[in-house]
């Protein structure tokens, strides 16, 4: 998917919700435990009730590797029952995965080639080396943590390096890579007041920004600083939406709770 066909999308739905589907089977409605894939019947009901309502998914691949080759199944269910049915949503593998050279590349290759995701999450540590080979992927998009919603995101990523954080650095340095234009960034929602000084840095690219719910971030704070020109935003919301219950209409108080989004995104998009 190209970065046009995402913001057609956002502007037609009126949302830039990103749904994350990181499914723990000790919180899913029970009546579901007894299904052949769980998982898979889980994501399958939240899809259909809240495509109309989000531009994205987000699977945590961790929430499946955990249960083995089952659960990675399940996710290669998920990810081909999004691209046959609703193929206009725009999917993010949530696996922060981080290496060199021909292991990159074959971290890609799972992610873009077999699985046929969008866009990976990644993590710039070891430089890029260890991101270009993601980016080499055309109408792929390579999302880089840079600014993290978690309590130890302090430990390193606002640290000062030659008078300037980490983070701004990492920033400032990934915008000069090779085929950096598929450059995505995670910032973290709970970290707002940073929003217009990442802006500086990288005016129009797009941010995933997790946080918003469950771990405390504020919807109207992020949009204050951190909306482009072309919107630039996926706002990704997971336990608040996908847990709203556990009753056998699960999924019809998923998309109320995606609905109470999108309607504050249609009127911050006015």
């Amino acid at each position: 998917m190209t970065t046009q066909e995402l913001i057609s999308q956002i502007r037609q739905k009126k949302s830039f919700l990103c749904i994350g589907l990181d499914v723990d089977l000790n919180k899913i409605p029970p009546h579901l435990l007894d299904t052949e894939d769980p998982i898979f019947e889980f994501n399958k009901a939240i899809i259909d009730a809240t495509h109309n309502l989000c531009v994205a998914y987000k699977p945590n691949t961790a929430f499946y590797e955990a249960y083995g080759l089952k659960g990675w199944r399940s996710l290669e269910k998920t990810i081909a029952y999004l691209n046959t049915k609703y193929p206009e949503i725009f999917t993010i593998a949530d696996a922060k995965r981080g290496d060199i050279g021909n292991t990159s590349t074959m971290y890609a290759k799972a992610f873009f080639e077999d699985l046929a995701f969008d866009s990976v999450t990644v993590a710039p540590y070891m430089g890029k080396d260890s991101i270009e080979p993601f980016l080499a992927f055309k109408n792929k998009h390579t999302i880089m943590l840079a600014l993290t919603s978690n309590e130890g995101a302090f430990d390193f990523q606002t640290k000062k390096v030659t008078d300037k954080e980490l983070y701004k650095q990492v920033l400032e340095t990934s915008k000069h890579w090779k085929n950096s234009e598929n450059l995505m960034y995670v910032v973290g929602a709970t970290k707002a007041e940073y929003f217009k000084e990442i802006r500086n840095i990288v005016p129009d690219s797009f941010l995933l920004v997790p946080g918003v719910g469950a771990q405390g971030g504020n919807l109207q704070d992020v949009c204050k600083y951190g909306l482009s020109n072309n919107i630039g935003l996926l706002i990704n919301s997971s336990r608040g939406i996908i847990y709203a219950s556990k009753e056998i209409d699960f999924a019809k108080k998923s998309a109320l709770k995606a609905k109470e989004l999108q309607l504050e995104m249609a009127t911050i998009l006015k």
